[in-house]
């Protein structure tokens, strides 16, 4: 089965858009981590990606 050109370009800029995506998400942990354990409190940089740790930072912000 042969794509032809227009199926071909779609499925190019769909897999653009995923790999760009994937590379935002991978430097916002990066920089998070980074901020948080070298930069910050100098702690585990791992723990900044704990469910537990964002709970805890925003009942700091919102008092809840």
């Amino acid at each position: 089965m042969k794509m032809n050109k227009k199926s071909s370009y779609v499925i190019n800029r769909l897999l653009l858009v995923i790999l760009v995506l994937f590379l935002g998400a991978l430097a916002l942990g990066i920089g998070l981590m980074v901020g948080y354990g070298i930069l910050g409190k100098g702690q585990d940089p791992w723990a900044i990606l704990s469910p537990a740790k964002w709970q805890e930072l925003i009942h700091k912000f919102t008092g809840n």
